[in-house]
C-alpha cells in the first residue's frame, strides 16, 4: 500500500502550521476550528493528497474536545475538502481537487473592508520579505522557498492560488517570526477571498511568477532592499487587478 503523502514538514523556522493550529476561543469553539481547518486547507499549508495532523494532536492544539474537532472535520468533508480513510495509512486527507469559491463575481463589496485588506497585505508582506532578506538563513529556509516557489511556478489553474499563498506564507515563515507568521495567514485569508471573486488570467500568472523568482532571488542573496521593493511591485500588480475588477 503506498504510504500517504503527510502535511506541513516540521522546520526550524516559525511554520504557518504552528500558526494556524493555535488555541481557539472557547465561545465559537465549532465554528473557529472549521475556519483554522479550511484556512489551512486553502492556503495550501496542507496541500491537497496531504493528510491532516492526528486528531489527538489537533485536538490538543486547537485545544478543543475531540468531539468537537470530529463534528469540524466532519462538515468539511460534507462540503467536498476533506475526506477520511481507514487502515495503517488511515486518517483525514485533503480532497485532490476542492469545491469552487462560491462568491465569485457575486454581491457588494465593502469598499472601505477592502481598501483595509489590501493595505494590510502590502505592510505586511513588503516587510515580511525585508525581514526575510536581513536574516541569516539555514539551509532549511532556503529549501523552503526554492522548494515552493517551484510548485508555485508548475500550478495549475485549479491549483494555483493555493501555490500562490504557500509561496507567501513560506516567506513569513523564514522571518522565524510566529507572529508576523499569524498575521500574515490571517490577512491572506482576507485577500483570497477577494481574489476568488476574479477570473485567473494567464498572462497574469506568467507575470507573477517572475516577480515570485524576483522576490526569493532577492531574499536569497539577502538584499532587504530589493526584496521589500520587489514585492511591492508584486502586491501593486495584483491590487491594480482586484480594483480594476471589484472597485
Amino acid at each position: 500500500m503506498r504510504r500517504p503523502r503527510l502535511g506541513p514538514v516540521e522546520t526550524s523556522v516559525a511554520s504557518a502550521n504552528e500558526a494556524l493550529f493555535r488555541p481557539v476561543r472557547a465561545g465559537n469553539a465549532f465554528e473557529e476550528t472549521v475556519e483554522r481547518l479550511l484556512q489551512a486547507i486553502r492556503l495550501g499549508v496542507v496541500g491537497a493528497g496531504e493528510r491532516l495532523p492526528s486528531e489527538r494532536e489537533l485536538a490538543e492544539r486547537l485545544g478543543v474536545s475531540r468531539v468537537t474537532l470530529r463534528e469540524a472535520i466532519r462538515a468539511l468533508a460534507d462540503a467536498g475538502y476533506v475526506e477520511s480513510r481507514r487502515g495503517r495509512y488511515g486518517g483525514t486527507f485533503v480532497n485532490e481537487r476542492l469545491p469552487e469559491p462560491g462568491e465569485r463575481a457575486t454581491g457588494e463589496v465593502d469598499a472601505a473592508a477592502f481598501e483595509d485588506a489590501l493595505c494590510l497585505r502590502y505592510v505586511l508582506e513588503t516587510g515580511a520579505a525585508e525581514a526575510a532578506a536581513a536574516r541569516t538563513l539555514s539551509p532549511a529556509d532556503r529549501r523552503h522557498l526554492t522548494s515552493t516557489l517551484a510548485e508555485a511556478a508548475a500550478a495549475d489553474l485549479t491549483d494555483y492560488r493555493r501555490k500562490d499563498s504557500r509561496l507567501h506564507l513560506a516567506i513569513a515563515e523564514v522571518t522565524a517570526s510566529g507572529s508576523l507568521t499569524t498575521a500574515m495567514a490571517d490577512a491572506r485569508t482576507r485577500v483570497n477571498q477577494l481574489l476568488d471573486r476574479i477570473p485567473l488570467l494567464e498572462p497574469n500568472l506568467e507575470h507573477s511568477n517572475a516577480q515570485h523568482a524576483a522576490i526569493v532571488d532577492a531574499i536569497l542573496a539577502g538584499d532587504p532592499v530589493a526584496a521589500r521593493q520587489a514585492m511591492a511591485e508584486h502586491i501593486e500588480g495584483t491590487a491594480s487587478l482586484l480594483r480594476a475588477f471589484l472597485a
